[in-house]
């Protein structure tokens, strides 16, 4: 009881002596905060995330460099939105576009290897879109075409605003659609197994496989027409008649030749 009685003056003792301690902490700082030393820490600010969210996925996104660009009044089938983007258009989730007149890179051609700097390797799909406003491109979009190459870029051309416009708006309305959408078909109609038979013969193209069906009306009645009948279709010489014919009557079976004993 001794014990506990002397630790417990002993704490009362050495209370006073902290908050004598205490108060002159406290005194010193607000001194310190109302001198020219002192300087308020800024607020922190949120962080803010760069992540496209889903209320604009339907959306192509714009760079509002890009605006006053005379192809935004042609997207119209899809919905587009100014967004502090590093491209100049966002069609998808892996999709970016940079826009690029050949007058103005003709004046600049240091801007494109800039942007690209930029862009870094951001996006898989990285699209070039290269507008045609001079009358002689084709050295511009030879060093362009190289650029693209090296940078992993698409490169796609546009004649006028309403091209490029509906080039943007083309890669944002097929972003979700099977890749079957844009594969080359193979023809199972009738009158197209037609043509493509025809144009098996060498020097017969579509155009005269067209011309010859659309005279003769059916494959019987070509195959029965004489060459001298024949020439007398558009594109039809002499000489091609006559190949024609001749195919058209030969065996579609070669019989083997009889081997003669010596």
């Amino acid at each position: 009881m001794d014990n506990t009685t002397e630790n417990a003056e002993d704490l009362d003792d050495e209370c006073p002596t902290k908050q004598a301690k205490n108060m002159s902490f406290q005194t010193a700082f607000s001194n310190l905060k109302k001198s020219e030393f002192f300087t308020d820490l800024p607020a922190s600010k949120p962080e803010t995330s760069t992540a496209i969210s889903s209320s604009r996925t339907s959306t192509v996104l714009v760079s509002p460099k890009q605006k006053g660009n005379p192809l935004l009044k042609f997207i119209t089938n899809v919905l587009w939105e100014y967004s502090n983007i590093v491209p100049d258009y966002v069609m998808g989730k892996t999709t970016c576009a940079l826009f690029l007149s050949i007058r103005y890179h003709q004046l600049n051609p240091d801007y494109i290897h800039e942007r690209l700097k930029l862009l870094g390797n951001a996006y898989n799909l990285r699209v070039l879109l290269v507008q045609i406003d001079v009358p002689e491109p084709h050295h511009a979009l030879k060093h362009l075409t190289r650029i693209s190459i090296l940078a992993d870029l698409t490169i796609m051309l546009a004649w006028n605003a309403e091209d490029a416009g509906k080039i943007i708006e083309t890669y944002k309305m097929y972003e979700s659609k099977p890749p079957d959408n844009i594969m080359e078909r193979s023809e199972t109609a009738p009158y197209q197994k037609l043509v493509n038979a025809l144009t098996t013969v060498r020097s017969v193209n579509k155009t005269d496989a067209t011309t010859l069906l659309t005279t003769f009306g059916t494959l019987a009645s070509i195959v029965r027409a004489q060459p001298n009948t024949l020439t007398l279709c558009p594109g039809f010489g002499l000489h091609k008649a006559q190949k024609l014919h001749k195919v058209l009557h030969e065996s579609f079976l070669c019989t083997p030749k009889l081997s003669t004993k010596e």
